[in-house]
């Protein structure tokens, strides 16, 4: 197995009359023996680069990387034990799935019989035999989802020390994904190799992950399991980042009182609504004491905000007025698109609703689950 540990890496790349342009920036990690390791972020935030110099297809700029504590910047990418599953599959067209699966062992002079017990097993657990034997299918013969499996059956029969994963499923149809995803999964399980797996999709980094590593302008916002990521986001990037739909954020301030400790948000001039105004929970109050009267960023997730009618025992405290824009019926539960005095947000309601757009709707936040942030470094302060 495999222990990965990144080492103050970056990469910087070397632009016209000397600017540099750096893509991953001071990237220190360690992916323990075993792990699943996911980055996830956004177009161009470097987790993509990252992975490509854990490969040996990107060069070192400073740092190091080691996998079980040998130091791979100056080893060849055939030489690192390292297996890798592309977005595009990268098959080769001209050769049977057998022999795309073969094809790295053979080079290695692997004997023969090896060979096929390696690509036979693979197969197997992957679906490649049945109900149709794919193995003499030529890549063209084959749909999306199955040539990801036979990618995944090359990677597999290498048994290396780290797989590495760039955004596998992003070719695939929405249904294909969820299942090629739960293959991932098991398959990981099953052989408790090391891995690192790179996605845009937030999704996929919440439900596959042991571990999750947010990544923004090749910096590491955060790394941690994934519910703590989602639970306790780092700053309002993370918060804004993970989720779907993601975070609502409010900016306004803080005030005390006998009651206790209210935000209330920032209204816009135009507005005929009246603004939010909720009591802060007593926990957060404390934290929060030495804020009072100063700007603030409240966040709070749409799952956390409900229709007053469907709200159980709501606090009055925690109500506040909104206007319907649009109604989004998904069947289990509807999301809701309103503003209130000064923001736009979602709310996902577990009820089923009959509302028009424009229409006047009262809300309730749970604010044991609300999120409070500095808006200048946008830090979370809770």
């Amino acid at each position: 197995m495999g222990k990965v540990t990144f080492e103050h890496v970056w990469k910087i790349y070397e632009g016209v009359k000397g600017s540099e342009k750096v893509a991953v920036k001071d990237f220190h990690l360690e992916v323990e023996d075993g792990e699943f390791l996911v980055l996830v972020g956004p177009s161009g935030c470097g987790k993509s680069t990252t992975l490509r110099m854990l490969a040996g297809l990107e060069e070192i700029s400073r740092g190091a990387i080691y996998i079980d504590g040998r130091k791979i910047n100056d080893v060849p990418p055939k030489d690192r034990d390292i297996a890798m599953v592309f977005q595009n599959y990268a098959l080769y067209p001209h050769m049977t799935v057998y022999k795309n699966m073969a094809f790295g062992l053979m080079l290695r002079k692997t004997p023969k019989k090896e060979i096929d017990d390696r690509v036979m097993a693979a197969a197997k657990f992957l679906g490649l035999l049945e109900p149709d034997n794919l193995l003499h299918r030529k890549p063209k013969a084959l749909s999306g989802g199955q040539r990801q499996r036979v990618a995944l059956g090359r990677a597999v029969v290498r048994n290396p020390k780290v797989f590495l994963f760039d955004e596998p499923l992003s070719n695939l149809d929405a249904k294909m994904r969820v299942e090629t995803r739960t293959e991932i999964s098991k398959l990981q399980a099953r052989l408790n190799t090391t891995s690192v797996y790179v996605t845009h999709d937030q999704v996929e980094a919440m439900t596959m992950g042991d571990r999750i590593v947010v990544m923004n302008h090749g910096v590491i916002q955060q790394a941690d399991e994934p519910l703590v990521v989602y639970n306790k986001p780092a700053n309002m990037f993370v918060a804004g980042f993970i989720g779907s739909p993601p975070m609502n954020f409010f900016r306004g301030t803080l005030a005390s009182s006998r009651e206790g400790m209210f935000f209330t948000e920032d209204k816009k001039p135009d507005s005929t609504l009246k603004p939010l105004c909720v009591k802060v929970s007593d926990e957060a109050g404390k934290i929060l004491a030495d804020r009072v009267g100063k700007p603030i960023v409240m966040g709070i997730r749409p799952e956390d905000i409900e229709d007053k009618l469907f709200a159980f025992d709501p606090d009055p405290a925690h109500v506040f007025q909104s206007r319907v824009d649009v109604v989004e019926p998904m069947g289990a539960e509807t999301f809701l698109y309103v503003h209130s005095s000064g923001h736009s947000l979602i709310s996902r309601s577990k009820g089923h609703h009959k509302i028009a757009a424009n229409e006047v709707l009262d809300l309730v936040a749970d604010m044991r689950k609300a999120h409070f942030f500095d808006p200048e470094s946008q830090n979370a302060l809770t």
